[in-house]
This record gives structure tokens, C-alpha cells and sequence, in this order.
């Protein structure tokens, strides 16, 4: 067991000059990607770290407007998902992403002009659609260059650059409100977007001249002959069809694949709902008996995403060791969402067992890196076409309902019980067992089935090649 672990932290690079390529890939694609969603998730979520710092009462918010806002930003991101995926087929990621960066962090300077919630709300639409790119597309290039084995660490350490901006994202404003508010006539909340769109612009400079493509169309300096070759022979040769016709999109849904996996990830976004909602903040801000400070609404709620950071770690790497199995974060996943729920409905007014279910609640987060990884795992021996269009409608399937799912169920006005929402997490959590039991009892028959199709595939190879072999030992004899 302990040879067995050294070998995978090791890693298990075969082939000469593969320890070197992996490094190089790491440093260029990994760092850009965890950047750029670290901003973008930055830029996200402190929407609700402005809200509770000062925005709510300059602009003079109502009702549920806030989660209003948030359902238009969701809209927004729906549409941008599967055109995102689909321009990374006709412009180059290093000029797609850094563009994607350059709109978004203008649009975020623009909301510390905003005067009124529905100013807030255009803005953060077309903001969404722009930051679309980033999340679907660095998983469709991710899996275009790493191996089974290495995926589902990268895509854990992606997902928690993420995780980690929310986190970051309450300290900073935290720091901006206490030196900054009032500077210039502005408010601290204002400050907080124009410094989040300043500082995501040298990232996206970095992204347009290094970042390395796709395996196939790679330039990337950086990369020799011999390790664009080696790049492309790591990962299996696959048909390729455009991804704009009507042929493919009768071809992407008579699989199995789409509907599945876009399922799967519908069920696991609304998992997610406590964190994605802020919850716990909205619980504070509401809250009954106790009336906390700037300071605390903005850092206590860091703890949730700290919580998604270890555990997006620790399932990425185990499920990684165990070979894929990824199904079970889905297990875990239910049996959080369950009992977390079920501990702030039997004790609603422990201030204790709130906050404890809902820094629990956080390690759902690991589905992310992990569903992620177990869609490019199975369709790796499929047209990347459909694999990026199968990742991207996973987004797109989950934030259609995410759209409305938060109104619904988590509205800002039903802090700070959040009942019906308890409930709707218990039937989702459940759902989720089920439905990963289905998908990998699917993904067993799909591999079995190509196992024999291979073997078939062999068997008829060697009888062909056996009288082209008969032929020259006749010719050899006559010799």
C-alpha cells in the first residue's frame, strides 16, 4: 500500500521526457486556469460580500431582489455555456480566454458605478456570459491534455482556485471597508469591484502570450518537437466531426452521454445551493437575536469554501488513487446533504448547529472537480466535440435551473430558517444516490461492450493479416 501511494504522488510518466512535459504543463496551463477562475469567482461572489457590507442600504435594495440579480447572472451564464465550448474550435484559447477576462473585468469596474439594483443587474448579465468561458472551457482543455491518472488532481486544484476566491473574497473586502471606505467619496463596496476588474487584467496578458492551446494546434514556445509529439500520443486518437451541424447534434443526443452527465451535474448544482446562495451569510445578516459586524458577515462564512478546499482536495486525489471512481463523492455528497438539512430543521434556533451544518455543507463543493474529471474520463475515447458539448450542457442544464431553483427554495426573504429549502436539499441528496448508481452502472455496460468490440476489432485484424504472412513465408521458401 505505502509503494503504492509513493508511485502516484510520484507520479507514473513512462515515456522519456514525460516527468519534464507534466511540469511545463502545470506551470502554463494550470497556474493560468486556477487564476483566471480564482478571479472569476472573486469577481462572483463578492457580490454578496458588498451586499452585506454597505450595497443593500446605498442602493437601497428590496425583498428578494438580490437573489433576482443572482438568477439574471445565472441566465446570463447559461447562454454563454455551450458557445463558449464551441468557440474554443475556431479561436485559439489564448486569445479566447484572455478576451473572455478583458470584458469581464471592465464590466466588474462598471458595477462600482451602479446607482440602483437593476443597473447592477444588466451589468452582471453580460458579465456572465463572458465568464462563462472559463469554467466548461478549462475542463474541455484539461482533459485534452492530461491522462486519466493526472486528472483528477488538476481539476480538484482547479475548482479549489476557485473556492479559494471566495474565501479571499470576504477577507478583502473586510480589508477594503475598513481602509478604503469613504476614499474619493466612494463607498468600500464600490472600491471592491474596481479593484477586482485591476487585477484581473495582468493575468489575462499572461494568458494571451503563454498559455499553449490544445495538444494539436499547440505553438507554444516553451514546448520542443518532441514534447508536442509526445503530448499528442498521451492521450487516445479520436474521430473528429464539426461541432455546428445538424448531423453532430442528432449524433450528441442519440448518446447516452449527454443525458447522464447533464443530469448528474443538474442534481449536484442544486447540492450546492447552500454555499452557492450564501446562506450563511443571509443567516447572519437575518438573523433573530444577534446583530453581528461587518467584519464577522464578511469572515465567518470564509470557513464554507475553506471546508470545499480540503475536501475538493481530498476526494480529487483519493478517487485519483482509487483508479476513478468518482461515483463515490456522489455518496458522500447525499449523506451530507441529508443529515446537514435535517440538523437545522430539527434545531432552528441553535445558532451553534447552523453554523456547523453549514460549514459541513461546504465539502459538497468536491463535486465539482470530480464529475468533471468522471465526464472527460468516459468520453475520453469519444470525439472531443462531444465531449466539449456534453461539458458544457452540464453547466447549461445545471444554471437553467439554478435560475429559478434559488428563488424557489433559498430567497434572501426566507432568511434565516431557509425551510422549504431544507427540504428541497434532502430530495436532491437522495436523488443523487440514485442517479449516480445509475450512471456508473451505464458507464460498466459502455465499457464492456468496447472491450469487445476491441477484441472483435483484433480478431479480424490478425485473420486478415494471417495470408498477407503465409504469403511471404511461400515467397521465402521459393527463395
Amino acid at each position: 500500500m505505502t509503494s503504492r501511494v509513493k508511485q502516484y504522488f510520484r507520479g507514473e510518466q513512462s515515456a522519456p521526457g514525460e516527468r519534464k512535459l507534466l511540469f511545463k504543463l502545470d506551470a502554463f496551463i494550470l497556474t493560468f486556469c486556477c487564476l483566471m477562475y480564482f478571479l472569476n469567482y472573486l469577481d462572483r461572489s463578492n457580490l454578496n460580500n458588498a451586499y452585506v457590507s454597505g450595497m443593500r442600504e446605498d442602493l437601497n435594495f428590496k425583498g428578494n431582489q438580490l437573489n433576482q440579480i443572482n438568477t439574471v447572472f445565472t441566465v446570463g451564464y447559461t447562454i454563454g455555456q455551450v458557445p463558449c465550448n464551441i468557440a474554443l474550435y475556431y479561436i485559439k484559447p489564448r486569445y479566447f480566454f484572455p478576451a473572455c477576462m478583458v470584458a469581464w473585468a471592465g464590466l466588474t469596474m462598471a458595477t462600482a458605478g451602479a446607482q440602483s439594483p437593476g443597473g447592477i443587474m444588466a451589468i452582471r448579465f453580460f458579465q456572465a456570459i463572458f465568464e462563462a468561458s472559463t469554467f466548461v472551457g478549462t475542463h474541455y482543455i484539461l482533459g485534452s491534455w492530461y491522462t486519466e491518472r493526472e486528472l483528477g488532481k488538476r481539476s480538484g486544484i482547479f475548482t479549489a482556485s476557485g473556492l479559494a476566491g471566495t474565501m479571499i473574497g470576504g477577507f478583502i473586502q473586510t480589508g477594503i471597508n475598513s481602509s478604503m471606505d469613504g476614499l474619493h467619496g466612494l463607498s468600500g463596496w464600490r472600491w471592491l469591484f474596481i479593484i477586482d476588474g485591476i487585477i484581473t487584467l495582468p493575468v489575462a496578458i499572461y494568458g494571451f502570450f503563454l498559455f499553449p492551446d490544445t495538444p494539436r494546434n499547440t505553438k507554444a514556445p516553451y514546448l520542443s518537437a518532441d514534447e508536442k509529439a509526445l503530448a499528442i500520443s498521451r492521450v487516445p486518437e479520436v474521430s473528429e466531426r464539426t461541432p455546428i451541424s445538424w448531423r453532430f447534434l442528432k449524433h450528441c443526443f442519440s448518446t447516452w452521454y449527454w443525458y447522464f452527465f447533464v443530469v448528474l451535474w443538474i442534481i449536484a448544482g442544486e447540492t450546492e445551493s447552500f454555499s452557492t446562495n450564501a446562506l450563511l451569510a443571509l443567516y447572519m445578516k437575518s438573523h433573530p437575536t444577534k446583530k453581528y459586524k461587518i467584519s464577522q458577515l464578511n469572515n465567518y462564512p470564509t470557513g464554507v469554501p475553506a471546508v470545499g478546499i480540503v475536501s475538493t482536495l481530498f476526494w480529487a486525489t483519493l478517487t485519483d488513487f482509487m483508479g476513478g471512481k468518482r461515483y463515490l463523492v456522489g455518496y458522500w455528497i447525499a449523506i451530507t446533504g441529508v443529515i446537514t438539512s435535517a440538523m437545522i430543521l430539527a434545531y432552528p434556533n441553535s445558532t451553534s448547529i447552523h453554523f456547523g451544518a453549514y460549514y459541513w455543507a461546504g465539502s459538497v463543493y468536491a463535486c465539482q472537480a470530480t464529475f468533471f474529471a468522471w465526464a472527460n474520463d468516459v468520453l475520453r475515447y469519444e470525439e472531443d466535440s462531444l465531449r466539449a458539448v456534453v461539458i458544457a450542457s452540464m453547466n447549461m442544464g445545471s444554471n437553467a435551473v439554478n435560475a429559478w431553483w434559488s428563488i424557489v427554495f433559498y430567497g434572501a426573504n426566507f432568511a434565516p430558517r431557509f425551510t422549504r429549502g431544507m427540504w428541497a436539499m434532502i430530495s436532491v441528496s437522495i436523488a443523487m444516490a440514485i442517479w449516480c448508481t445509475l450512471l456508473l452502472w451505464q458507464q460498466v455496460r459502455t465499457e464492456k461492450r468496447r472491450e469487445v468490440e476491441s477484441a472483435a476489432i483484433a480478431v479480424v485484424e490478425k485473420e486478415q493479416d494471417l495470408p498477407r504472412m503465409q504469403g511471404h513465408e511461400s515467397a521465402d521458401n521459393k527463395v
